[in-house]
């Protein structure tokens, strides 16, 4: 299967909103007013929570189908610990990132649990966004 290429293009409104556009959609991501944004989106880091529910729904879904289980419906319940000390400047210890980002699956099925144990193995290993979470992804960010 050939490489797929994806990519967004985004710009800055002000010192904390921006607005991204993906495929034909926009999204507002910024910074609630108690850090000097406009709270007129979701935080950056929301957004990648936000984008691992939604990568682990299709995976999820479409695992569920290959394996012939129906899934009605599944709920995410994903959270991170943040420490804001590196990213204002205020420390060079520890990480501008997350320390550790727990995510639960409630799966409302009928499969049995030896399936569902089987299924979230795979859903953990095929899930894209995990993947470049949970392992080093080059990142390159150059000038232009």
């Amino acid at each position: 299967m050939p490489v797929m290429k994806t990519s967004i293009r985004a710009k800055s409104e002000n010192p904390t909103k921006t607005v991204v556009e993906a495929n034909t959609f926009k999204m507002i991501i910024d910074e609630p007013e108690s850090l000097g944004g406009t709270n007129e989106g979701a935080t950056p880091v929301e957004y990648l929570l936000g984008a691992l529910s939604g990568c682990l729904n299709v995976v999820c879904h479409g695992i569920a189908a290959e394996m012939g289980f129906t899934l009605n419906s599944v709920e995410f319940l994903i959270e991170g610990d943040l420490d804001p000390a590196k990213f204002k400047g205020l420390s060079d210890e520890g990480r501008a990132g997350f320390m550790e980002i727990r995510a639960t699956i409630i799966a409302d099925t009928d499969a049995s649990e030896e399936v569902l144990q089987d299924w979230l193995e795979r859903v953990k290993s095929r899930c894209p966004v995990s993947d470049n979470i949970a392992n080093v992804t080059p990142v390159k960010i150059s000038l232009k």
